[in-house]
C-alpha cells in the first residue's frame, strides 16, 4: 500500500470517555474514534477514564489516568501516558480536544499538531457560580499556550473561528471550520410516530410539547426561557415545556418555575439516558435552544433535526449556522425574554414557517453525518501534512 493510499494515522487526545462521563466534547470524541477509524483515518488516542475506552476500542484508546484523578495527577500522568502512546503509534498527526491534557506534551510533540476547539474553557468556567479569578486566569493561559502552538485549529463554526482569532491571537490562516457531526441513524427514528415515542416515555399525548435539552448552567438561557413561558401559557394553556438535563442551577430553576406559577407548564426532567434521547426529540413537536452566550455549534439542534423535530435557536454563536440554511424562521430575533417569548408564540400560533419531518431529517443527513464529517476532517489533517 502506498503512502497516498493508506489512512492518515492520528493520535487523538481527549478529555474523558463517553458514556462514563458525559458532555458534548466527550460525545464528539467518542463518536470520532469509534466511527472515524477506518480507510480514511486510523485513530488511536488517550483520555482520562475508567477502562471503558480500552474495552470499546480494543485498546486503540487508552486511559492515562482515572476520571477522578486530581489536577496534578492528570498533568503528570498525561505527560507520561500520552507521550508513551504517541511513541508507540507513530502517528502522522497529533490532535488534541482539551487544552489541559495537551499542555504537558507541548515540548514533546515532534510532528504536526492539530487542536480541535470545542469551546472557550476559561470563559465557560467563569460563568459558573463560585468561579475563581486565579483559576480562570490559569485556564486561559493554558488555552493560549496550546492553541498558539497548534499548526491548525479546527473549529465547529464561523462564529468560533472569529472567537479563536480574536481572543487567542491565532492567525486566521491556521483556523479551519469543520461543522459538528452526529450519529444520524441513532436519532432518525424511522417508523416511530410522535405518539409512539410519548407512549414509551410516558409523556402526555394530549398536550403540545416543547423540549429543551441543556446542561443546567447559567449561560444556557434557561432562566429566560422559563420567564418567556409566562405570557405563552396564558394564550396556550395546553403547552408543556420539558427541560432535560442536570447541572448546578437545578434548584434555582425549580424555584423560578414555582415562583412564576408554571408548575403545570414547565417541568425539569433531569438527566435523560443516552438511549432515550432520540425518543425524547421525536416525542416533542419542537425543540428550543435558548443559549445566551458561548455556543459554538449546538449539536443538540442537529440531533433534534435528525429526529425529524425542528429546532428553534437564539441567534448566538454558531447556532444560526446549524439551522438557518434549512429555514431562517428557526432563528429567533434575539436572546432576551421578550424575543424568546415572541418566537415561541409565533410557533404556537402557527405563524412560524416550520420544516416538516422529512425536510428536517434530509437536511440533517446531508449536513451532519459522520461520513461527511470524516471527509472534512481528513482534508483538514492533510493540510498540515502538505
Amino acid at each position: 500500500m502506498t503512502k497516498a493510499a493508506r489512512p492518515i494515522r492520528t493520535f487523538q487526545i481527549g478529555l474523558e470517555w463517553f458514556p462514563e462521563h458525559g458532555g458534548g466534547l466527550d460525545r464528539y470524541y467518542h463518536d470520532l474514534v469509534t466511527l472515524g477509524h477506518g480507510d480514511t483515518l486510523a485513530i488511536a488516542g488517550s483520555v482520562a477514564g475508567d477502562g471503558g475506552a480500552e474495552r470499546e476500542t480494543q485498546g486503540r484508546v487508552t486511559s492515562f489516568a482515572s476520571a477522578g484523578a486530581s489536577l496534578p495527577q492528570r498533568l503528570v500522568r498525561a505527560r507520561r501516558g500520552i507521550r508513551r502512546g504517541i511513541a508507540a503509534q507513530h502517528p502522522d498527526v497529533v490532535a488534541s480536544h482539551f487544552a489541559l491534557h495537551a499542555l504537558p506534551l507541548l515540548d514533546r510533540i515532534d510532528r504536526p499538531f492539530v487542536v480541535h476547539f470545542h469551546g472557550p474553557w476559561a470563559a465557560e468556567a467563569s460563568t459558573q457560580r463560585g468561579s475563581r479569578r486565579i483559576a480562570n486566569a490559569a485556564q486561559r493561559w493554558m488555552e493560549r499556550r496550546v492553541y498558539r502552538r497548534a499548526d491548525r485549529v479546527i473549529v465547529l463554526s464561523d462564529a468560533f473561528a472569529r472567537l479563536v482569532h480574536r481572543d487567542y491571537d491565532v492567525d486566521a490562516d491556521r483556523i479551519v471550520v469543520v461543522p459538528g457531526s452526529i450519529r444520524i441513524d441513532r436519532f432518525d427514528q424511522v417508523g416511530v410516530s410522535r405518539d409512539d415515542a410519548r407512549e414509551v416515555l410516558g409523556w402526555p399525548k394530549n398536550r403540545r410539547i416543547l423540549l429543551s435539552v441543556r446542561r443546567l448552567v447559567r449561560r444556557m438561557g434557561l432562566e429566560r426561557l422559563i420567564d418567556a413561558m409566562v405570557p405563552v401559557v396564558r394564550r396556550h394553556p395546553d403547552l408543556l415545556l420539558l427541560i432535560a438535563g442536570k447541572g448546578p442551577e437545578e434548584t434555582a430553576l425549580r424555584e423560578r418555575i414555582a415562583a412564576r406559577g408554571l408548575a403545570d407548564h414547565v417541568q425539569l426532567l433531569g438527566f435523560i439516558p443516552d438511549d432515550a434521547l432520540p425518543l425524547a426529540y421525536r416525542a416533542a413537536e419542537c425543540s428550543i435552544v435558548p443559549t445566551i452566550d458561548l455556543e459554538g455549534f449546538g449539536l443538540i439542534a442537529a440531533e433534534s433535526l435528525a429526529a425529524g423535530t425542528p429546532a428553534i435557536v437564539t441567534p448566538v454563536g454558531g447556532l444560526p449556522e446549524v439551522v438557518a440554511p434549512l429555514s431562517p424562521s428557526l432563528v429567533l430575533s434575539g436572546a432576551d425574554v421578550e424575543q424568546i417569548g415572541a418566537g415561541i408564540l409565533a410557533w404556537a400560533d402557527g405563524n412560524l414557517a416550520m420544516p416538516d419531518d422529512a425536510a428536517c431529517r434530509g437536511y440533517a443527513r446531508t449536513m451532519f453525518s459522520w461520513e461527511a464529517g470524516i471527509t472534512r476532517l481528513a482534508d483538514a489533517y492533510r493540510g498540515v501534512l502538505a
